[in-house]
């Protein structure tokens, strides 16, 4: 089972958070889309979901649905730090978390400690 799961297309950063997660002894796994991700949270529950915004896949639409079946998930967001109005998207559609992509990969290892000691 996985600790974590991520809503990520990007192969590179996919890369890093998985390296991450390893160093930390964190389980993740990334899905690339989000039926695939909704399936996986279905078959689980994960200690925490992070999206990329940016991916090219419709990531406001799986927060929409996650928060309609998984609303006790923590979700976290990234996007670019200039995406503003997206930010505010995803608030509204129900992450309470959203940061820049430069903030979220300096507390990368931090995010997925916390997550790994949520009981």
């Amino acid at each position: 089972m996985a600790q974590v799961l991520a809503l990520v297309d990007d192969l590179f950063f996919q890369a890093k958070m998985m390296e991450t997660a390893r160093q930390v002894g964190v389980e993740l796994r990334a899905c690339s889309t989000p039926d695939a991700l909704l399936a996986e949270v279905a078959k689980q529950a994960p200690k925490l979901v992070v999206v990329d915004l940016n991916a090219r896949s419709n990531a406001l639409g799986a927060i929409e649905r996650m928060q309609l079946t998984a609303r006790e998930i923590p979700l976290i967001a990234y996007l670019s730090h200039v995406q503003t109005d997206l930010a505010q998207q995803a608030r509204a559609a129900g992450c309470a978390q959203v940061m820049p992509r430069s903030q979220f990969t300096r507390d990368l290892a931090t995010i997925l400690v916390q997550a790994k000691s949520q009981s």
